[in-house]
């Protein structure tokens, strides 16, 4: 067979059919128009499935040079934008494999020698995910350290909490922005837990049944960088589910929506505190857009699209169980639907991490060679909220326990006194001595100081409390703990 043996597809398994396939079957079955993105991931396996084969004599030394010294070739190709990717050729395993074969010739032929499609792809999956799994992690280490930074710069800054998206209880804007660094942590943890299982090596379970060569497979896995913690090698233990198997991608894909969801809440915190009814923040022009209609709009179209985008990576996460869900062992071609999600999921998250890092954490003016933020704050807004909603009730409740009052009694004293409040437009801190007396003879002047807003800030001084002491003792914890 000469050297072009793959340049039409059908070729590649000519010997049992009698007509070439369709143009409309070609482009409907192709993947390379997407897999390609593989191709370093497939030279990478190649390379140490190539090695294995010379050490186990089931190819030359000469074959292995060849194919070494082929696939250098076939690297500086595609590197360089040069190398021609063919439709005819199905995927980006075909076409490496063809363009191998046209450089070294028999050699190529010998590499797919104890592999199938099957195997192969799988590996190339789950080596190029293992890799986009390491930069996702280092970029929710830059998002924690841009918010750990911020909540630095406004620990003393009180924010009202919220609960029901009414005003609770007043909270640091510090210790705010620290629960979100408290869910990426989280999400960085799931991640390297699903690192973890990806990293195991399909390569060797051929179709589905094994092969009859004698491969190692545990030197490929240990050559591909398959091991443990304690560096044994980690390969898949049964062929058929080795090849079928795709649970480390829909892992992924749970992962990767929980950390969606996690900039989701925090995109529609930005769009409220950004917008006049709030007014706590104001996020810089170069993250807003305009009207085209409304001169005096600012939008914050970055922290929408990203509440927007999640609905997309949940969906592609839908969609690879779905995909799953109906198949029976092993492969089928259902699996060639596994890719374009699982790219695209890792395409929105690592872009969506990236904008807000820089969002939060602003980035350096080069003109200037200062760092400009990318959020401003206006803690008076903040404040004058806080004051709105009777935040420290619960002090004078606490208060009132302090003295001896049980707490539903307490808290039966304090609605009372929030209504006499109400009545007279004023905050539970400007009623007179006089009148709050009137509800607990008990109440003395020492109240004003835990009807503050910065007296019950301090008050919560506990391990995970928005005392301003904990708050700096938790962005202390953080920055050791992200370096």
């Amino acid at each position: 067979m000469s050297h072009n043996q793959f340049d039409k597809k059908s070729e590649a398994w000519s010997a049992l059919f009698s007509e070439p396939m369709s143009e409309l079957v070609k482009r409907y079955t192709a993947s390379v128009s997407f897999d390609q993105r593989l191709w370093q991931a497939d030279i990478a396996g190649s390379l140490a499935h190539a090695e294995m084969l010379q050490a186990q004599d089931i190819i030359s030394s000469t074959d292995l040079a060849d194919i070494q010294k082929g696939l250098a070739q076939v690297t500086v190709e595609i590197e360089s934008g040069v190398f021609e990717w063919k439709l005819d050729l199905e995927d980006v395993h075909l076409n490496i494999e063809a363009r191998l074969t046209q450089l070294v010739g028999d050699a190529g032929k010998r590499l797919h020698t104890g592999r199938s499609r099957n195997d192969q792809v799988a590996t190339d999956v789950r080596l190029w995910l293992r890799g986009e799994i390491d930069l996702v992690i280092e970029l929710l280490a830059q998002l924690q350290k841009s918010l750990v930074d911020t909540a630095e710069k406004h620990v003393d800054v009180i924010l009202p909490g919220f609960t029901h998206l009414q005003v609770a209880q007043p909270v640091s804007f510090g210790h705010h922005l620290l629960a979100y660094v408290e869910m990426f942590a989280r999400d960085s943890e799931r991640l390297a837990d699903v690192r973890r299982r990806t990293n195991h090596l399909p390569l060797g379970a051929a179709a589905l049944a094994g092969t009859s060569y004698p491969l190692d497979r545990e030197r490929v896995a240990r050559s591909l960088g398959m091991v443990d913690a304690q560096g044994r090698a980690c390969v898949c233990q049964n062929s058929l589910d080795a090849v079928s198997d795709r649970d480390f991608a829909i892992e992924f894909g749970a992962a990767a929506s929980i950390c969606m969801v996690h900039i989701s809440r925090l995109s529609e915190e930005l769009i409220l505190w950004m917008s006049q009814n709030f007014g706590f923040i104001k996020i810089a022009d170069r993250f807003t857009t305009g009207s085209s209609i409304m001169p005096q709009k600012k939008n914050p179209d970055v922290p929408e699209l990203a509440r927007g985008k999640t609905g997309r990576v949940v969906g592609h996460l839908m969609g690879l169980l779905t995909l799953m869900k109906g198949q029976p062992l092993a492969y089928n071609k259902d699996n060639q639907e596994d890719k374009e999600p699982l790219f695209d999921t890792v395409d929105t998250l690592k872009d969506t991490l990236r904008i807000f890092s820089e969002m939060v954490g602003g980035q350096v003016n080069p003109a200037t060679g200062q760092k400009e933020g990318g959020i401003s704050v206006n803690p008076d807004a903040m404040e004058r909220a806080a004051l709105k909603g009777y935040a420290t009730a619960t002090d004078l409740a606490d208060y009132l326990v302090k003295k001896g009052l049980p707490f539903r009694d307490a808290h039966e004293t304090v609605a009372r006194a929030v209504k006499a409040a109400i009545s007279h437009g004023v905050d539970l801190s400007e009623l007179p001595l006089a009148v709050m007396q009137q509800f607990n003879a008990q109440i003395e002047k020492d109240v004003y100081h835990v009807l503050s807003l910065r007296g019950s800030l301090n008050e919560r001084n506990i391990l995970g409390g928005t005392a301003p002491a904990q708050v700096r003792a938790q962005i202390q914890r953080h920055k050791t703990r992200l370096g």
